[in-house]
């Protein structure tokens, strides 16, 4: 019996005991490799993956991880995991000058990355000290690995399949999320193995997991509604069907041959599922639900999956709760669509007025929450920290209102995040972007209605150049940006409406341009 230490969490453990209760439970599914392992058979490759890791990575050593959702990445954060290292999740798909702030800010010195993402790891790697990474892991063919870098599966297999030593536990660093940040920049959120613990026993206490389920994760795994429910499958005993990418047929197919019975989807892939649903092909009959959240999810989009009988459980949750906040649970799914739910049982949230006192029934207010899951902060940045957890409660900057049985209802956000495609975007970001464009005399970005997206960005120009053209603008964006982020669309006004302090008046602009 593997030998854990009483009452002290590692998150890379979780997986030991899973494979000493559970060992013939199926535990993964990588759909795109068509490789599938049992509990013990992914726990034993999990401690390959961290010995081979071992002699680079200490406790708190930081190790980026560059993939597309694959076995490889699983393992490969369960084995830090185990090692005491701290992983650092990273967005596919930001280009290499987003990439390299990232890997320095946070002092990532060991970076593990699929073959795909070679051409952008060459550039990062030419760039020197601009990032601190001593160690590159190509997870790909041999003959398309570069001279700087070993090759993840000759560097693995002949690794031993014993425990490596446990060194981090508790308070120490687990991950570090990075988010988009309201100045431009993004911010480092901080999660340790006590916080992602705290959330997988909120998480458990209200969705209706099971041992033997069967979860659909279509999600990248660098996100935060992607990797707490990766964790789940192992704390729970579930067996995680992981997608390579998105695809909605693809989702469909694999709901009616692995018998799934539950997901999170965004409501951008629910959307798209519908359109691609065939009774005469699929066979939905094990699903007893799918979460989804990153937006609100639309009341007719609720009610047409529930004439196909499956209920749409609304979740609500960020990066810096570790995803949970809020959900709807089986018994009031249809009864408050529309709703985000109550707040998770280890949870707390309230709805709070500009001077911190809680709001009446039905008073629009900032979303507050208190957990043991809160992040515990942004890394490198105390003024942050400060401004976001006041008080033990960390202020969401999402606004909503509280019924009177107390279901949270979502209306905007205090902050001017757009969310396209289940993607943080902030406009500050973009607006820096096009403030270097030549031509360009101020610049402003606002989310507009997307069918396909939920939302996308909006840039509205001051010209400073007459001759500028819409044409230009975009062109200036494309690499400097990833493509979620990239504005759909340009419009040319005289002046950027500001208040007194020079704050720029998004709802006058929201007003002036409610959609394309």
């Amino acid at each position: 019996m593997p030998q854990l230490a009483p009452m002290q969490a590692n998150i890379g453990q979780l997986l030991t005991k899973r494979a000493y209760v559970n060992p013939d439970l199926e535990a993964l599914f990588d759909v795109a490799a068509d490789r599938r392992f049992n509990y013990e058979q992914l726990n034993s490759r999990t401690n390959q993956v961290a010995n081979a890791l071992a002699p680079n990575v200490r406790k708190g050593d930081r190790v980026g991880l560059l993939m597309m959702n694959s076995h490889e990445f699983v393992t490969s954060f369960f084995a830090v995991a185990k090692l005491g290292g701290v992983v650092v999740p990273l967005n596919w798909r930001l280009v290499a000058d987003e990439l390299e702030f990232i890997l320095k800010d946070s002092g990532t010195t060991t970076l593990v990355y699929g073959e795909e993402f070679l051409p952008i790891v060459t550039d990062l790697q030419s760039r020197g000290d601009k990032t601190d990474i001593s160690t590159w892991i190509h997870v790909g063919s041999a003959a398309s690995t570069p001279g700087f870098a070993r090759e993840f599966n000759s560097a693995v297999d002949p690794q031993p399949v014993t425990e490596p030593e446990c060194t981090a536990w508790d308070d120490d660093l687990l991950y570090i999320m990075y988010t988009s940040g309201t100045t431009g920049l993004p911010k480092g959120v901080m999660h340790t193995h006590r916080t992602q613990m705290e959330a997988l026993l909120t998480l458990n206490a209200t969705n209706d997991f099971c041992i033997g389920d069967r979860y659909l994760n279509p999600m990248p795994l660098f996100h935060v509604g992607a990797l707490t429910p990766a964790i789940v499958t192992a704390y729970r005993g579930l067996a995680h069907i992981l997608m390579r990418a998105f695809d909605p047929t693809k989702a469909w197919e694999l709901v009616s041959q692995e018998k799934i019975t539950n997901a999170l989807l965004v409501p951008a892939m629910l959307q798209f599922m519908l359109a691609t649903y065939d009774p005469s092909k699929h066979d939905k009959k094990t699903v007893r639900w799918f979460l989804s959240g990153a937006a609100p999810v639309p009341v007719n989009l609720i009610n047409q999956y529930a004439e196909l009988g499956i209920e749409i459980h609304q979740v609500y949750g960020l990066t810096e709760t570790c995803g949970p906040a809020c959900a709807t649970t089986p018994d009031i799914a249809i009864r408050k669509a529309g709703s985000t739910g109550k707040s998770y049982f280890h949870t707390d949230v309230k709805v709070v007025r500009p001077d911190g006192t809680e709001c009446d029934d039905n008073e629009s207010g900032e979303i507050i929450i208190r957990g043991g899951h809160i992040m515990t902060g942004y890394w490198n940045r105390p003024d942050a920290t400060a401004e976001a957890i006041r008080n033990g409660w960390f202020h969401s900057g999402d606004m909503g209102i509280r019924d009177e049985e107390g279901f949270i209802f979502i209306q905007d956000r205090l902050k001017d995040m757009i969310i396209s495609g289940g993607e943080n975007v902030y406009p500050a970001e973009i607006e820096n972007v096009l403030l270097g464009c030549p031509g360009v005399g101020d610049a402003a970005v606002i989310g507009v209605p997307s069918e396909k997206w939920g939302e996308s960005a909006l840039a509205i120009i001051v010209r400073k150049d007459p001759a500028l053209e819409e044409k230009t603008v975009i062109e200036h964006c494309n690499g400097k940006l990833a493509r979620y982020k990239m504005p759909v669309a340009v419009r040319f006004v005289d002046a950027i409406p500001r208040n007194a302090s020079g704050k720029i008046l998004k709802r006058d602009l929201r007003l002036q341009f409610p959609s394309l």
